[in-house]
């Protein structure tokens, strides 16, 4: 008597039409060899249209090869199946079968002349917008209509947990987490990613020991890229454009025949960015003392290029090589436009007032490449498995920008004029090798072990050079180029048990890294290291299941985030006079201790609620400092941006997450996010104050009738600390702008709307039109007010509000349906022909 297993999942218990499954196992007789030629057959009860009554239906078949292994793939995950396996001499073996998970390895089946026992798995039916894990959140974003023809950075605005600046920084949780792709550390920005190509994003906010520990104590942004390998071909094509006549398109193709699936993507996007804005500045520390006011306006034309290239090769049911190469290309050409008011305050008589205007034109231009290569091997006994991955990223930068500040007299005449060249290359790259072993024991307790080599090589020549009017040459200034270069290496290994006892379920890890860094500035011949003993990284996570479809979770994590390339240079930047930056190559690590506790509650239909308590605390904070140094062009006194070891900090807070079906037509996510934080900087100026904060985020996503789709998104932040640490290869504060101190200062508050409508069509939706447009009332404004004992300011800028695109998608593809391949066909076959008759 066969078992079934129900299948609730989606509206009245149904698996969505589409969904496929692929099973795979080994026969094998009463002595563990292999039975070849056994006839292995998937059955699913039907309604007989002559008789009126439920009937065995073949859906598909094959025969055991010389090994005893079996494959069958493109199974209808709706309802319930029924496996068959009959060989001559042994008895019948049946056996359910139903998803997910839809890549189910059924292990060694051991035909035996005793009862067969059979397997009932629930499924779940439609794939939800949130799912959690005990150490991550991962999120859905496929359905995500605002950020069609966009970049990885629209995708990100509307995942919970996750704000984005009018700069294209992201936080998570108020502080800035590491970028993964697929699992692995990369070189590429947000920027560099298409929208479209991205299947879900995993927020890991407490890393278990499996991942690194660095990166400080945001936490993980893993971007899941699309998969697809139904068997025969399938892809899709994409155009779009914007309301400023920006392109962007591209193309997927995927192919699996047998044995082996091919993958490729080619997309490409062309940016028209505009920002404009204001500063205010009062500089105290100048004898005398000045005011000064800017007006931006800042152009960027340009584009990237993205394509992808995969094959996986399915040795065996259980062992699959893969081998996937990215490649990345763009060109962006800012251009930026300043006019500088300076009034000198003179003690006892009026300010004199000076005009000026700079203007700049660059160029600059990147390539990324990037190859992997894996093997993944699962063992008879399920949840057993053996991975090995290797993983290069590498990328290469070439900028070159010309400025020109003009100086007016009393008659708007050019009394005056500096002319600057800015020119240089930059170089990075990233491999990475691990394996990665878990083997399961009685019960559901698993041991997850791992080791880890990284390796980052950065180099950066870049020269600073002024136009001399006698000479007609531009003379390179040598204290203000820099020829740097760097290398860093981590080593690690982790190992993490975890069980589940009735409703209690724990994972305790414990990784352990060492570290070593190692700096030239080939300029002058200075040499910089630094090596890091092993240090240790525990984790705990608890959890414990209630009724009522309750479940308690609690986490403690231990964290590093190692200085990087920009914090350690010792150059001093003075592309902008108002924001000059320059490295501390006497940085050491910041340590972070991290505690989570979280409630987890499912409603009927699909409604679910998340809320989080959470607490860091970092000692040898990195943060940003202000101080005064002696300019190495002009030899006068410059007020520096640099960076120093705090004290201390903490920042603490609650979350709350929700995910609803409101209607069959209408859900909704909302997140909200109230925290505080405070910088305890004593050891070389006085702490910033502590704030209370809210962020707050709902995309609401409806279905209308004749295939329209309607998703509407609104963000707030409130007022709100300057960033701590945004641990990015960039200098401090916006491009080309003014100085900031994150000591003292705060961000005034923003909202935000964005929509998107879309329409599909032709047979089975296989094409769409989709029309968005961010920032609906021209409210993202970035106002900062930062104050030092040197000067206060404010300033205020925005960026592309009101972005319309129009994009269009067409679907294409033929699945493989036959039941069986010629090949499989023989006198092995008669049990699926009785079937069939």
């Amino acid at each position: 008597m066969s078992a079934w297993a129900q299948a609730p999942g989606g509206p009245g218990g149904r698996m969505p039409m589409g969904m496929t499954g692929h099973v795979y196992g080994k026969v094998i007789d009463p002595d563990g060899k292999p039975v070849n030629y056994a006839s292995v057959i998937v059955l699913q009860n039907r309604m007989d249209t002559l008789t009126k009554k439920m009937k065995e239906k073949l859906l598909k078949g094959a025969l055991t090869k010389g090994n005893g292994e079996f494959s069958l793939d493109d199974l209808p995950a709706r309802g319930p199946l029924k496996l068959r396996i009959t060989a001559t001499g042994y008895k019948t073996v049946e056996q359910a079968v139903s998803f997910p998970p839809f890549d189910k390895d059924l292990g060694n089946i051991k035909l035996a002349v005793s009862t067969t026992q059979l397997q009932g798995v629930t499924v779940a039916g439609t794939k939800p917008l949130m799912s959690m894990d005990v150490d991550k959140k991962v999120f859905n974003v496929e359905k995500n209509i605002v950020s069609a023809g966009g970049t990885a950075l629209d995708v990100m605005k509307n995942v919970p947990s996750v704000n984005v600046d009018i700069d294209g920084n992201v936080t998570l949780r108020n502080a800035a987490p590491q970028l993964y792709i697929d699992g692995r550390p990369t070189t590429l920005t947000l920027e560099q990613i298409p929208a479209d190509a991205i299947e879900n994003v995993e927020v890991i906010t407490n890393p278990s020991a499996k991942y690194d520990a660095s990166g400080g104590s945001a936490g993980i942004l893993n971007i899941v890229l699309k998969k697809n390998r139904k068997t025969g071909y399938n892809g899709n094509l994409r155009a779009g454009v914007d309301k400023r006549g920006a392109l962007n398109g591209g193309a997927d193709f995927n192919l699996r025949q047998n044995k082996v699936n091919i993958s490729a993507s080619a997309m490409g996007n062309q940016m028209k960015g505009r920002t404009n804005g204001t500063t205010d500045r009062s500089n105290f520390g100048d004898v005398p003392a000045t005011a000064i006011t800017q007006d931006n306006a800042n152009k960027t034309n340009g584009g990237f290029l993205f394509g992808k290239l995969g094959l996986d090769w399915f040795m065996t049911n259980r062992t699959t090589l893969s081998i996937a190469g990215i490649k990345v290309h763009g060109s962006m050409n800012p251009d930026e436009h300043i006019d500088i008011i300076s009034d000198t305050l003179v003690k006892g008589g009026p300010s004199i007032r000076s005009l000026s205007q700079r203007n700049s034109d660059g160029h600059n231009k990147f390539n990324a490449n990037g190859i992997v290569l894996g093997m993944k091997h699962l063992f008879p006994k399920e949840g057993e498995e053996l991975t090995a991955d290797f993983n290069y990223f590498g990328g290469q930068g070439d900028n070159n920008t010309n400025y020109r500040t003009d100086r007016f007299g009393n008659n708007n005449s050019i009394i005056g004029s500096d002319i600057q060249r800015i020119a240089g290359t930059g170089k990075v790259s990233f491999m990475t090798i691990q394996t990665d072993y878990v083997k399961p024991f009685k019960g559901k307790m698993k041991l997850e072990t791992g080791l880890r080599a990284a390796v980052r090589t950065t180099k950066s020549n870049f020269v600073n050079s002024m136009y001399d009017d006698q000479s007609g040459k531009y003379i390179p200034i040598p204290a203000a180029s820099n020829n740097y270069k760097n290398n860093d290496n981590v080593y690690a290994a982790y190992a993490s048990l975890s069980d589940n006892i009735g409703n209690f379920g724990y994972k305790a890890g414990l990784r352990a890294e060492s570290s070593d860094y190692s700096g030239d500035l080939l300029n002058n011949g200075q040499h910089f290291k630094n090596s890091y003993p092993i240090s240790l990284f525990p984790s705990i996570f608890l959890s414990q299941k209630l009724k009522k479809n309750q479940e308690l979770q609690v986490s403690y994590t231990r964290r590093i985030n190692r200085p990087n390339f920009f914090q350690l240079i010792p150059f001093t930047d003075s592309t902008d006079k108002l924001n000059i930056t320059k490295g501390n190559p006497g940085l050491v690590p910041e340590f972070t201790t991290s505690l989570e506790m979280s409630y987890l509650k499912t409603f009927k239909g699909n409604n679910t609620f998340l809320a989080s308590l959470y607490y860091r605390h970092t000692n040898n904070l990195i943060t940003r400092y202000l101080t005064k140094e002696t300019n190495p062009v002009d030899e006068t006194q410059i007020l520096v941006n640099t960076y120093i070891n705090a004290n201390s900090s903490y920042s603490g807070g609650l979350e709350l997450t929700s995910m609803n079906t409101l209607a069959k037509w209408w859900t909704m996510s909302t997140n909200v996010n109230i925290y505080n934080s405070k910088i305890n900087t004593d050891n070389v100026t006085q702490s910033q104050d502590a704030l209370w904060s809210w962020f707050g985020k709902l995309n609401n996503q409806f279905k209308l009738p004749a295939n329209f789709e309607l998703q509407l998104t609104g963000t707030y932040q409130s007022k709100t600390n300057l960033p701590v640490n945004d641990n990015k290869n960039v200098q401090a504060g916006p491009p080309m702008q003014q100085s900031q101190n994150a000591s003292q200062g705060y961000i005034a508050s923003f909202w935000g709307v964005d929509a998107a409508i879309k329409k599909s069509f032709l047979k089975n939706n296989a094409a769409s039109v989709t029309l968005s447009i961010n920032d609906i009332f021209r409210s993202r404004w970035s106002d900062q007010y930062s104050e030092s004992a040197y000067f206060t300011q404010y300033y205020s800028r925005i960026k592309d509000p009101q972005m319309i695109r129009l994009n269009f998608a067409y679907r294409f593809g033929k699945i493989d349906a036959s039941l069986f391949k010629r090949k499989n066909m023989g006198a092995g076959m008669q049990g699926m022909q009785e079937v069939i008759q």
